[in-house]
């Protein structure tokens, strides 16, 4: 990624404080409104990794067949580009962010994720990102591959049962059923298993679970303990409130 990180790509990032936990566990929209509400840009990793799934997936290659080598070719045509505050990844130069959140992306993300060489290269790309900035960056391998010296790590669990239920509001637009609860606790589960080299605890990260935690008590909580370690006693930006979870 040449000059896609816009300027500063030259200098180690100011502060870091980088956010991970297992799917669904918030990381992603949370790190959003700690990012706005500290006035930082915000790196949300694993939209890499769903954008170089979605590009794999437009070449129709069945995914038992995908190799590393078809996805890292593909790598070229996927770019990492500020709008805002917020990074946003691109293909072929057209942001992409409604295609990554498909049902098919989420399904095979994983295949991609688990790779070695995709993730040495999902994480170039973030670092590039964030030299000369102050960042919230959430995903895998942040606070123990990344960015090992963050000023804040934080590690984000819940429930799975309440992780799936948030996840099925978020698609779906309503509150989901028991049933739809249930199965999709199970994918969840089933992918835990299979991202947990990629979701492990910082030793020095603070863990904080969530399941009985609203939205706004998160933010709240991480902006404080971000103020705390990097002696920045106010908010840098007049911004919205996140967004209650009911």
């Amino acid at each position: 990624m040449s000059d896609n990180a816009g300027q500063g790509a030259d200098s180690a990032p100011n502060i870091v404080i980088a956010i991970d936990g297992p799917a669904a566990s918030g990381k992603s929209s949370t790190a959003h409104w700690v990012a706005r509400r500290l006035g930082y840009f915000h790196l949300d990793s694993g939209a890499l990794y769903r954008a170089l799934t979605a590009a794999q997936l437009r070449r129709q290659i069945p995914p038992d067949d995908w190799t590393i080598a078809q996805l890292l070719a593909l790598a070229p045509t996927v770019t990492y580009l500020p709008t805002g505050k917020t990074f946003m990844p691109h293909i072929d130069g057209v942001p992409v962010e409604q295609e990554l959140r498909g049902s098919e992306v989420t399904q095979h993300v994983s295949r991609a994720a688990r790779l070695q060489r995709v993730r040495q290269w999902v994480n170039e790309q973030v670092r590039l990102a964030a030299r000369g900035r102050n960042v919230v960056v959430d995903g895998r391998d942040m606070g123990t591959v990344v960015f090992p010296d963050a000023a804040l790590k934080v590690f984000l669990i819940a429930d799975p049962w309440e992780r799936a239920r948030r996840r099925l509001v978020q698609q779906l637009g309503y509150h989901p059923t028991d049933t739809e609860i249930a199965e999709e606790t199970d994918r969840l589960v089933q992918r835990d298993s299979r991202d947990a080299t990629q979701s492990a605890q910082a030793s020095d990260a603070v863990l904080i679970d969530t399941t009985y935690l609203t939205q706004e008590e998160q933010v709240e909580r991480i902006v404080a303990l971000a103020r705390a370690v990097t002696h920045r006693p106010g908010a840098t930006s007049a911004v919205d409130e996140p967004p209650r979870r009911t």
